[in-house]
């Protein structure tokens, strides 16, 4: 756009934007009004902290922010592969070897059968809230529905952090495996900054290439971006192929003769280190605006990739430890020197070439995923009220996809791998559990419509669960090694699950497809993300806090007033157009 006034009368810049774009909301047009929205900071959290949207005010009133409509043009076959590409990037060539080697020895072929059961539990849960409320954001919408706006901007904001820190990961492993197809050192492919400190002196203008491709990708096209990853995916695939086949040919049953050295304890340990080679899938349920039929394309999609993904990383991972013994397998490139032990060298472009188009469809899913994430945020005015846009030509949200690009590709240019591996891990499962324990809500709690005594019945079990489940983990973290915490802190859990299924009755039931055994499924997803979390190192949960601290003062000076403002004019709006309807003697119109 060029200079000139918006619709509101203030004058644009040569950019096209205007204040209007970032905080056009009440409490912004001027120093009185903000200082008097400040003034009223005590009242509005009580107000906003603690209030649900509802089903119907997502899927319209707030998706309809955005003026434009994404297109719907996905079906079941585009979310498989958009969850194959999602979810297998290069996490299977470098966590194996570290979870092998170093804790479960043979039987990481357990670990990973453990960790992929875990990851499916939450499959399962995203895949009921994405059918029943198939928006752009994700777990934000279903927390914010369930939990309240103000875990759902927390828990947003966190995820948004973990969604910049692996898209400029991936975009500089992807320099890294590049360097490797041409014999090169990888920061032989980076430019040294002297002038810089140490860890951000190696200058990655490959990662910021590359990111910006994937970018346009995505801008073009939803449809495009499918085809584009269905391909990679399946090039992938053969590569992963080529491992099984020519590593069977050379397998060593004897290999797997000390099967657990390390005993239950390592077999879990390692399951906690593989489960992240699973995550990736919450960002393809931000697709859901985008898919045809979601009661038939998203369970599908979900379930069905996740299901090809297990399978495969057990295949892959008995297949190295046939190839070479657990003990010799090399930690930071397992697959590639197991093959040179058996004499294959040229074997390690084939793994470099999968990693890249590994890397490449992980790259096209979290740029897709951040945008659609922010998308929504924005159209609650949590986030600048721009990011909601949809471009009226190619449906999709070019603002957010963009400016998602330029932080990713600025982190990658500067930072370099060992930082960034340091910033990864808690927020994922911390969003797991959180929607797993919004999913019982969910079933057991419709407000005006549950009575006190069974919400009050809930209030008490979840606690139970929750307490019993934290109690397991630190137990567990701690080092101890005997049964006595788990003979308290599991019946505990169990009890309290049980009760929740027999004492308090179910207030909702999924309209087309629901998770099965309620409250049994959601509980043990909740128990074993928060069981995950125990062995995230003490230096992430300092760096959530910091982060988590940022988040809480844009939210006490800026997102709080913005999204009071925008729900107050949304409930005036609903209102007016309510009496209107009366007065015309009609009923109003209600979405269900």
């Amino acid at each position: 756009m060029e200079g000139g006034e918006n619709e509101n009368g203030g004058k644009k810049r040569g950019c096209g934007c205007s204040k209007q774009d970032f905080l056009p909301e009440e409490s912004f047009q001027s120093c009185r009004s903000y200082l008097n929205a400040l003034c009223n900071t005590k009242s509005r959290l009580r107000d906003r902290l603690l209030a649900r949207s509802a089903d119907h005010m997502e899927l319209h009133e707030i998706r309809g922010r955005s003026q434009h409509e994404m297109k719907k043009r996905l079906n079941w076959w585009d979310i498989i592969w958009f969850g194959i590409g999602a979810v297998m990037g290069s996490g299977i060539f470098v966590l194996t070897g570290e979870a092998a080697r170093n804790h479960s020895g043979p039987a990481v072929v357990v670990s990973y059968l453990i960790s992929g059961m875990t990851a499916l539990l939450s499959v399962l849960c995203y895949t009921e809230f994405c059918v029943e409320l198939p928006v752009a954001g994700g777990s934000f919408t279903y927390l914010r529905v369930e939990l309240g706006d103000f875990v759902a901007y927390i828990a947003a904001g966190n995820i948004l952090f973990e969604y910049v820190v692996a898209g400029a990961s991936v975009a500089r492993s992807w320099t890294s495996y590049l360097a490797t197809l041409f014999n090169h050192d990888p920061n032989s492919f980076r430019f040294h900054a002297s002038s810089f400190p140490e860890d951000y002196s190696h200058l990655d203008p490959i990662a910021a290439v590359v990111s910006l491709l994937i970018c346009i990708t995505a801008c073009m096209s939803t449809k495009g971006s499918s085809r584009f990853n269905s391909i990679a995916t399946i090039v992938h695939l053969l590569v992963l192929l080529f491992i099984l086949i020519v590593g069977l040919t050379k397998a060593n049953p004897q290999h797997f003769s000390n099967f657990a050295p390390n005993g239950i304890r390592g077999i879990l340990k390692a399951s906690s280190i593989l489960f992240f080679a699973y995550v990736g899938f919450d960002g393809v349920a931000t697709l859901g605006e985008e898919v045809k039929n979601p009661g038939r394309d998203i369970p599908i999609g979900l379930i069905g990739s996740m299901l090809i993904i297990i399978l495969l990383y057990c295949l892959l991972s008995a297949t190295l430890i046939l190839i070479q013994p657990y003990y010799q397998i090399d930690v930071n490139a397992p697959f590639t020197l197991a093959f040179q032990a058996i004499g294959l060298k040229w074997a390690k472009y084939i793994v470099a070439l999968g990693a890249l188009k590994g890397m490449t469809t992980v790259l096209l899913a979290n740029i897709l995923g951040q945008a659609r994430y922010f998308t929504h945020i924005g159209r609650t005015h949590m986030a600048p009220p721009f990011l909601a846009t949809i471009n009226e030509k190619t449906r999709t949200p070019v603002n957010a996809t963009v400016v998602m690009t330029l932080v990713n590709s600025i982190v990658g240019f500067f930072t370099s791998l060992d930082v960034l591996a340091n910033l990864l891990s808690l927020t994922t499962l911390l969003i797991f559990s959180l929607v797993a324990l919004a999913l019982l809500v969910r079933r057991y709690y419709v407000g005006g419509e549950t009575t006190s005594s069974n919400r009050n019945k809930l209030i008490l079990f979840l606690m139970l669960i929750i307490g019993s489940s934290i109690a397991t983990a630190v137990y567990w973290a701690i080092g101890k090694n005997g049964w006595i915490g788990y003979a308290v802190t599991v019946p505990i859990w169990f009890i309290a699950t049980l009760g929740l299924n027999l004492m308090v009755k179910e207030a909702k039931k999924p309209k087309l497809w629901g998770v099965p055994l309620v409250p049994w499924l959601p509980s043990a997803s909740f128990a074993t993300n928060v069981f995950i979390m125990a062995s995230v190192d003490g230096a992430s949960y300092v760096r959530f806090g910091i982060w988590t601290l940022l988040l809480l003062l844009y939210y006490v000076f800026i997102a709080l007033h913005a999204s009071y403002d925008a729900a107050k004019e949304t409930t005036d709006t609903t209102s007016a157009a309510t009496a209107t309807c009366l007065e015309d003697g009609g009923a109003p119109q209600l979405h269900h």
